[in-house]
């Protein structure tokens, strides 16, 4: 967690915060979407807080590229999701709802490289070997042709 929302969840404590978040729909040339296993064993897209002064295309290329070593290109936005079935309450009490601009991008560089503290594994997926996400995605809005 950055500064900036750690001084907020110091502020609130467990209260609600209200988080502006982005993340990313990447698909192979197959058509299956690459989903990262986090170290706490739930399978998600790359994606994370905007910070202060960052622009929602930053914060997912940012994203990306420390979740997953990809250099992210040509972003378009996909969605933008809110409302209480993005509401989390984390094992320690912390209850966020995140708002999410979801973008579609294309992968500048192929190789993905797993360098950081937040990710165990990266593996691209058929929406029929989905496994369960950590946030309720709809699938139809994942897999859409563009």
């Amino acid at each position: 967690m950055s500064p900036y929302y750690q001084s907020l969840r110091n502020a609130v404590g467990h209260d609600l915060l209200i988080m502006p978040s982005v993340a990313a729909v990447i698909h192979d040339e197959d058509g299956r979407l690459l989903l990262q296993l986090k170290h706490n064993g739930s399978w998600s897209l790359p994606a994370g807080a905007i910070e202060p002064g960052e622009s929602p295309e930053q914060a997912v290329l940012r994203e990306i590229l420390e979740e997953t070593g990809i250099h992210g290109t040509n972003l378009r936005v996909r969605g933008v999701l809110g409302g209480s079935p993005y509401r989390y309450t984390y094992s320690n009490g912390d209850q966020v709802e995140y708002v999410i601009v979801l973008f579609e991008c294309e992968v500048g560089s192929s190789e993905a490289v797993i360098d950081t503290g937040e990710t165990k594994e990266l593996r691209y997926f058929s929406r029929h070997e989905m496994p369960e996400l950590a946030v309720p995605y709809d699938l139809d809005l994942l897999f859409a042709k563009a």
